[in-house]
């Protein structure tokens, strides 16, 4: 008997990296750099219906889970930034599942949060390529998670996108 899917994590879980090497940033930073055109692919064939409808029971539709890579990356570039110019910042976390309740998350063509992330991830992927080895250190705190890196950071959102990605392709495959 073939074991089924995990609908929820269906790369796995995140799993936080204990060793970072200058190549696994290169990968993560090509990831993100690849990931706008791969969800435009994943989804652009799709009908409302379809943009409409959960990746999984009790799940996000399409849609809900399009905008939310775009709000979620959008916060964890500005993230980046904050770091970058401040000394450990306290970053505030927000609610992911009452964002997408909101309805530019629930009603809103997808088309808004892909031209968004085409753009954010141009400007993220400067930055990030710009970084030193000593800035890849630098942390921000998160109230629930602690300090984390830059460099644990991009692999979390390297991870998020191929993440998310999956919860799509697997359903409409």
């Amino acid at each position: 008997m073939t074991p089924q899917p995990d609908l929820q994590y269906p790369i796995g879980r995140f799993q936080w990296p204990t060793r970072i090497t200058p190549e696994d940033r290169r990968h993560w930073i090509s990831a993100l750099a690849a990931f706008p055109a791969q969800l435009r692919a994943a989804v652009s064939p799709l009908t409302p219906s379809q943009l409409d409808s959960p990746y999984r029971p009790g799940g996000w539709t399409l849609r809900q889970t399009v905008h939310h890579v775009a709000d979620s990356h959008m916060n964890s570039y500005i993230r980046f930034r904050l770091a970058l110019t401040e000394d450990a910042p306290i970053i505030k976390p927000y609610d992911e599942a009452r964002w997408a309740e909101l309805a530019d998350a629930a009603h809103a063509e997808v088309d808004l949060s892909l031209v968004l992330l085409s753009a954010l991830h141009l400007r993220w992927v400067i930055l990030l390529e710009s970084l030193s080895d000593e800035q890849w250190q630098r942390p921000f705190v998160h109230p629930e998670l602690g300090p984390r890196r830059l460099e644990e950071t991009l692999a979390l959102y390297a991870w998020h996108g191929a993440h998310h990605l999956a919860h799509i392709t697997n359903a409409t495959s």
